[in-house]
């Protein structure tokens, strides 16, 4: 299909997310057409809510116009192994290795396949196409990518660091790189992004390139999170197994869905947290210093691995909307270059303006609040599939 053929089409973006599903039709030029944000409880939307949704964003016209090649679906699909390093069209073999994958990511990759089904039955002649949030991290160096394991394990196991949020950590780079241009008239060379929403995780984007990130073979590694712990000792692990007795299965699910701010704090609810810890409730005071020391920790390593910093990226749910974690992780990083325009962070409006710049007069790093916005670069990923064919 030629390239004008593949932007006439409208994108069907679904996103299936470890609590929510965000559905979003995409028309050709990035206008957002319609929205839908359904809740997920463990990675599972409600199949009739998930239908409605879909059937109200592509109109009464849906089915024919996906029949007749006029619009497309494009899925987030967390984990793609070495496999999948770019979009690819959906077909039997694809959809096979999907599900072969979903042990390295048992919180997502069920979630994203269960969307595929239900929009593969109510859009049967749809293309549809995968996109990966571990592709944009496939530029990582090897430096980045091998654990420092036996090798015998690395090449019989395929054991090496993926990184996730890709498409977020994408589409965050490039837009922090068109606002430095346009505010100083030029493009911020180094830049880490902070995806904070239920799961979180770092990039360093040289370039628009990733070169390093918190995540690794799974979404449990890097940073504190809402149920997921982040960064553990594996000998604590080891221990727990050995000596306390607990299985494999016991130390996924709590490792996966008891830890992190959940395990701390009592909530994986960021703004309750921030709350408490305002009226200075131990629990919660303790749960935010510890999210926070992880976090600005990460942004530190991140920065060296670019050999130096020029913009700073808050995106997702809470990097979005919580003006006291920007606030508090920019304190703790003032040596690094980084600070926040008191004012102008208190008074983001992420309804209103969702891309902000945060810098404080003077400041060397220019710091931003974006929005999250997946849906646009799966809706390029799916256009450039269909333009390829």
């Amino acid at each position: 299909m030629s390239e004008r053929s593949s932007s006439a089409v409208d994108v069907l973006v679904v996103n299936a997310g470890s609590s929510t599903l965000k559905l979003a039709l995409v028309a050709p030029g990035d206008d957002l057409i319609g929205a839908r944000e359904l809740a997920a409880p463990g990675g599972h939307a409600d199949l009739a809510e998930a239908r409605a949704a879909i059937d109200e964003l592509l109109g009464a016209d849906g089915l024919d116009r996906a029949s007749a090649g006029r619009v497309a679906v494009g899925h987030r699909i967390v984990h793609g192994g070495t496999d999948f390093t770019a979009p690819v069209r959906i077909d039997a073999r694809v959809a096979t290795r999907l599900a072969e994958l979903t042990a390295l990511a048992p919180l997502h990759q069920p979630a994203a396949l269960a969307a595929l089904d239900e929009t593969r039955a109510l859009l049967p002649y749809a293309v549809q196409v995968a996109c990966f949030d571990t592709s944009f991290h496939a530029t990582l160096p090897p430096a980045a990518t091998t654990y420092a394991l036996p090798a015998a394990w690395r090449e019989r196991y395929g054991l090496r660091r993926y990184g996730f949020h890709g498409l977020s950590h994408s589409y965050a780079a490039g837009r922090a790189r068109a606002l430095a241009e346009a505010l100083t008239g030029s493009a911020a060379r180094r830049i880490v992004t902070c995806h904070l929403g239920s799961g979180a995780s770092l990039a360093a984007v040289r370039d628009g390139v990733s070169v390093d990130t918190t995540m690794g073979f799974t979404p449990l590694e890097g940073l504190v999170m809402a149920t997921r712990s982040g960064d553990v000792d594996p000998g604590l692990l080891l221990w727990l197994q050995t000596s306390a007795g607990l299985s494999a299965e016991e130390l996924t699910d709590q490792l996966f869905h008891a830890s992190g701010l959940v395990a701390l704090g009592g909530t994986a609810d960021m703004r309750a947290l921030v709350e408490r810890a305002d009226q200075r409730e131990e629990t919660a005071v303790l749960a935010i210093a510890v999210y926070l020391r992880r976090l600005r920790a990460g942004i530190a390593a991140m920065a060296a691995s670019l050999g130096g910093l020029d913009a700073l990226v808050f995106t997702g749910g809470v990097g979005e909307h919580s003006p006291q974690i920007r606030a508090a992780t920019a304190d703790g990083l003032a040596f690094l270059g980084i600070a926040l325009d008191p004012a102008r962070n208190a008074n983001h409006d992420p309804t209103t303006t969702p891309d902000t710049d945060l810098t404080a007069d003077g400041a060397p790093v220019r710091s931003y609040v974006l929005a999250a916005r997946e849906d646009l670069e799966i809706a390029r990923g799916v256009r450039s599939v269909i333009a390829a064919e």
